[in-house]
């Protein structure tokens, strides 16, 4: 018996639905989403940093003490990924975070400033103040770090 064109449709349907709630539940079940925290020091240390980083602006994070501000350019942020397939956490996290850095000291010379004070981490609009470390969010294939700073102008 020959099916009509409504009726396979109709058939496909009915499997199609649950075979798309079970997919849809096993990519959930391997999805992975850590909040992990990470020196900072480590990365501004890192032979990565100090090839990529310019150098003509400085980085305080959270309360660090900065020195007299002569120009304050406003706060900005910055939300940087990488592919984390195939890479520990430690890692992908560590070049996310040197790429959020190098978004702000390109916009702090932009703007020109010479230093980005009271950095806190920012993931998913959740702020994490530390002087000694940064947030990561990990995932199975893409590691993200956000950041947001104030562009300042220090004295001389």
């Amino acid at each position: 018996m020959l099916m009509t064109r409504d009726r396979l449709i109709k058939k496909g349907g009915l499997f199609l639905v649950p075979l798309l709630m079970v997919l849809f539940c096993v990519s959930d079940a391997f999805a992975r989403n850590d909040q992990l925290t990470f020196p900072v020091q480590d990365v501004l240390n890192s032979d990565d940093a100090k090839e990529r980083l310019d150098g003509r602006v400085k980085f305080y994070f959270d309360t660090q003490k900065s020195g007299e501000i002569a120009r304050n350019f406003g706060e900005y942020r910055t939300n940087k990924k990488t592919n984390a397939f195939n890479k520990s956490d430690l890692k992908a996290c560590n070049w996310a975070f040197l790429s959020a850095l190098i978004a702000l000291e390109k916009r702090a010379l932009r703007e020109g400033g010479d230093a980005v004070i009271n950095i806190q981490s920012n993931y998913k609009n959740n702020p994490f103040s530390s002087e000694t470390e940064f947030e990561c969010g990990a995932g199975n294939i893409i590691a993200g770090v956000a950041l947001k700073g104030t562009v300042v102008k220090l004295k001389p």
